[in-house]
């Protein structure tokens, strides 16, 4: 086993703190990888203060992972050592099960492996995240890194970045489409980013009108107050389509009157309670109210592909992992423009 620095937390009530963990020496299929950088996910606050129920401790947090390769299992194909790569949300499935055929490893029927907070696919063997120098990764479940992106601020793309690039594709975003984002945070500046490369007229839809400012630096074309209940009959039945990343309590039902006929509005933040959905906001123009969740490693490899091409990141604040703690009480209060990512260096030198 390989003996590997990390900061894990051991309880829901605890902080973060270094510790030590196991990884494995890498099987034939296996890629062992040099964590450069790791981004920190709202999710991470979530499952680290068990506030989803479920959580596994000790836990190391952290699934928007890049770093170079260490050293690859003789039966390794698409790696070599030095190259630059990412790891996301999961870290394996059973590859063998209908979803998984179809490039939906995230959607396994024997429930894929979580990069943290989970269980490899023996159901035995905890799995730990990014918030850690090095990890051991099945080859498929590795991801090629455009070497003209910014490794920091390619960080997010692996969960922010797929978590928004895959609504806007399965909705077939276009050119002269109309894009509402709701909510300007990790995912929302994603979504803004993105939509607006695709050729989407995109508006942010925000309470706070401070964030505009923003918003249209990210390339948002439009902007509007939800807190002043004109704003719902200004744009009613005026967008294609809506991507909601919003997380706190809302009324769906509200945003759905600005979808136009047949549009749809997309569900990827996650309220604390279940949110009550009226039929008429559905059936009055054939609406669509859908939800969206990361992507397969196809689709991932596919999105990142694109930023490349693009020149499209994350905007980051790079920390180092000893100011993580203070690092998720800022998340709590939205002090961050945008997204975290953690210097794994600094845990490499401590």
């Amino acid at each position: 086993m390989l003996k590997t620095p990390a900061y894990a937390t051991a309880a829901p009530n605890k902080p973060l703190a270094p510790t030590t963990i196991d990884r494995r020496e890498p099987g034939p299929r296996d890629v062992l990888i040099d964590i450069l950088f790791s981004g920190v996910c709202h999710s991470d606050i979530h499952q680290a203060r068990d506030e989803w129920g479920g959580a596994l401790f000790p836990m190391v947090p952290g699934h928007e992972i890049i770093g170079r390769v260490k050293q690859v299992g003789p039966q390794v194909s698409k790696f070599k050592t030095g190259d630059l790569v990412g790891v996301g949300c999961m870290v394996d499935s059973c590859r063998d099960c209908g979803t998984c055929h179809k490039d939906l490893e995230q959607f396994c029927e024997r429930g894929m492996a979580a990069t943290y907070n989970g269980t490899e696919m023996d159901r035995k063997t905890p799995t730990y995240g990014g918030y850690s120098t090095q990890i051991t990764v099945a080859e498929h479940f590795v991801l090629k890194v455009p070497e003209n992106l910014d490794p920091a601020g390619a960080a997010p793309l692996l969960c922010a970045g797929i978590t928004t690039y895959s609504p806007l594709r399965q909705w077939n975003c276009k050119k002269g489409d109309r894009v509402g984002v709701v909510g300007l945070g990790g995912l929302g500046h994603m979504a803004v980013k993105l939509a607006v490369s695709m050729g989407a007229e995109v508006t942010m839809l925000s309470t706070s009108p401070s964030k505009e400012a923003d918003a249209r630096k990210l390339g948002a074309q439009g902007f509007a107050l939800t807190k002043d209940e004109a704003t719902f009959k200004r744009l009613a039945n005026h967008f294609d389509l809506i991507i909601n990343t919003i997380s706190a309590p809302h009324d769906y039902n509200k945003y759905m009157g600005m979808v136009r006929p047949q549009g749809a509005m997309v569900i990827v933040g996650v309220p604390p309670e279940p949110t009550p959905v009226s039929a008429f906001s559905l059936i009055g123009g054939n609406k669509r109210l859908a939800g969206s969740m990361i992507g397969g490693i196809r689709e991932t490899q596919e999105m990142l592909d694109y930023c490349g091409k693009h020149q499209i990141v994350s905007d980051v604040e790079i920390i180092p992992m000893q100011k993580i703690n203070e690092a998720y009480e800022r998340m709590i209060k939205n002090d961050v423009r945008y997204r975290f990512v953690i210097d794994i260096a600094s845990l490499k030198q401590a």
